[in-house]
Formats: C-alpha cells, sequence, structure tokens
C-alpha cells in the first residue's frame, strides 16, 4: 500500500480534506525507509519536507555543543512533525532518530504551502497540534526538573498516547523498555521498575514489547 493509504486510517486531517486535495496529497507523498538507529533528519538542515510516520517509533532530540542530549519526545505511527520549521522557513532546529525500523512520509514544501492556502481543515489541525505540542513542552519541561523516575515514564507514556496527535495509537503502543528509556533519559531497569510500580497503580498494563494505558488521565497527573 501506498504511504497516503496507509496514513489515511491514522490521520483524521486527511480524511477531512476535499476530493482534489486528498488527490493531490496522494500524488506527492513520498516514502522512505529508516533503519533502527539512522536519521531521519538533522539538526541545521533545510526543511523542504513535512514529515509523519506511518511505521515505527521516532526519536526527537537534540544535542549541546558540549555534547549534552536532550530529548524532546517521541513520535509514533500517526503522528506528524516539523510544521513549526516548515512555517518559519529556518534550518531544522532538532535530530529526529528512528529507535525502531520505521516508514516515513515526506510531504514537500509545495503541497503543505498549497494545504495551508487552501484548507480550512488542514489549518485548523495545524493549529490543534501546535497547541498540543506546546503543551507537550511545557510538560517536558516540568519532568526534567520536578518529578521522579516513575512520573517521569508515566507522562512519557502519555505523551505517546495523546489523542489529538497520534490519534491512530488506540491504548495500546508496541514499545520496549530500552525505547522508553531513551525518550526518558532513564536506564533500562529504572524503567522497568516505574512500569511495574505503574502497573501495580491500575494505570497501565505491560505486555512483551508493548504497554496497554488502562487510565490515560491518572497517568498525566501522576507526580513525586
Amino acid at each position: 500500500m501506498s504511504a497516503f493509504d496507509d496514513l489515511f486510517a491514522l490521520s483524521p486531517w486527511m480524511r477531512a480534506l476535499d476530493a482534489v486535495q486528498q488527490e493531490r496529497v496522494h500524488a506527492d507523498l513520498l516514502e522512505r525507509e529508516v533503519r533502527a538507529g539512522c536519521y531521519v533528519c538533522r539538526k541545521g538542515e533545510a526543511v523542504e519536507h513535512w514529515v509523519g510516520v506511518i511505521a515505527g517509533l521516532v526519536k526527537i532530540s537534540s544535542v549541546s555543543v558540549a555534547g549534552k542530549p536532550v530529548t524532546f519526545t517521541g513520535i509514533p505511527a500517526g503522528g506528524w512533525f516539523g510544521e513549526g520549521s516548515m512555517l518559519k522557513e529556518e534550518p531544522r532546529r532538532y535530530d529526529a532518530v528512528a529507535l525502531r525500523d520505521s516508514r516515513i512520509a515526506l510531504m514537500p514544501r509545495a503541497t503543505f504551502q498549497w494545504l495551508l492556502d487552501g484548507s480550512i481543515a488542514f489549518n485548523r489541525y495545524l493549529l490543534l497540534q501546535l497547541n498540543e505540542r506546546l503543551g507537550q513542552f511545557i510538560g517536558t519541561v516540568e519532568i526534567d526538573r520536578l518529578l521522579g523516575p516513575d512520573a517521569r515514564v508515566a507522562r512519557c507514556l502519555a505523551h505517546l498516547f495523546n489523542p489529538l496527535l497520534y490519534p491512530g495509537v488506540g491504548s495500546r503502543l508496541e514499545i520496549s523498555q530500552g525505547e522508553l528509556g531513551f525518550l526518558t533519559g532513564l536506564s533500562r531497569q529504572t524503567v522497568n521498575q516505574a512500569l511495574q510500580r505503574l502497573e501495580r497503580d491500575g494505570l497501565l498494563a505491560v505486555q512483551y514489547g508493548s504497554v496497554t494505558v488502562l487510565s490515560l488521565e491518572g497517568l498525566q497527573k501522576l507526580e513525586g
């Protein structure tokens, strides 16, 4: 199946486009496969595409001049990123790395701008996306500075299950403890212990290679 067909079920904004707009997106959307550990895109590059995740998991991060890494968020299947850089026409300000083998969709700048100029549904989606992302990043600052490991894991999972940013995720997400460690900056052992405690509290269920959320609100509000 094409990138468009696979993303159509995961992206409500696509279904809200009219027939002409859908046809152009279908024709213009590019697909690329990225192996685990490889770059989807790199900091400092010119931004020529809006990026979507068809399948897999992508980490958005940056490294300081001194070599200190920081992870901003993870993008599961159905998520899109890079609209801020597209709107401001600036070089990319972060790295995007595939945490597992991933299929990536690329929407050319010309198509993105054409939708921006002609689709109310697309503009509404971008407003919601930017607002949710802003709230997510504010929450990330709180996580890094104020919260312990249990709450860090809980909030990270809550971000990945955000129904507005990633409507295709549902209540179960394939993610390993190692991948959660990359996203939270915690060791695999610490993540394992945190998941066990969150499971005992009835907030989630842990299966091999996946997590099922039982209380998204509980994960969002966990502190300590």
